[in-house]
């Protein structure tokens, strides 16, 4: 006999599913993918550097994590954005002050995804420091389809990285 589930959310699989096909994404776009743990949870991590002439060649840093949860409220997301921006600012080398913008796409991705999540999501960017640029997303899935929600508005500090980052945000959370 199956278990199933009695609290009304759809199982873990779909965002699993939807974790691995961002991998996927990830990997096929040019970013190297590995994992960490956020608590008990794999968090799969993807990083690039990309470097424009239209970005006057400064370079952006480009790192995403992404982990499957039961659910997702606001203080989750708060929570694992934190520890997601300190965590990229983490992987940085070179010397201080000599850096370029790091932009962090933390998202938790869940069969059940509270208003609050979506709204602290879609508010606005948050940054860390000087350089590292969080823009959050909450990923709900089910059926088939997956529901995204961040800040897609424009910021003032790296505000020259936001299309790119956008772009990059729509190919990897579709």
């Amino acid at each position: 006999m199956t278990e199933q589930r009695t609290d009304g959310a759809p199982p873990a699989d779909a965002a699993h599913t939807y974790l691995t096909a961002l991998r996927e994404r990830l990997s096929a776009d040019g970013c190297g993918v590995t994992s960490s743990a956020w608590g008990a949870c794999r968090v799969a991590v993807g990083d690039r550097a990309d470097r424009k002439t239209r970005w006057f060649g400064t370079k952006v840093e480009l790192v995403v994590l992404a982990a499957a949860v039961p659910g997702v409220d606001g203080a989750a997301m708060a929570e694992f954005t934190k520890w997601a921006m300190s965590y990229a600012q983490s992987l940085r080398s070179g010397l201080p002050g000599a850096r370029n913008a790091m932009m962090v796409l933390p998202a938790l991705v869940s069969g059940r995804v509270e208003a609050s999540a979506r709204d602290w999501a879609a508010q606005d960017a948050r940054i860390l420091g000087t350089s590292v640029i969080g823009r959050p997303l909450t990923v709900e899935t089910g059926a088939g389809v997956s529901r995204v929600t961040m800040y897609r508005g424009g910021v003032a500090w790296g505000g020259m990285f936001t299309r790119h980052v956008l772009e990059k945000a729509s190919l990897y959370f579709p």
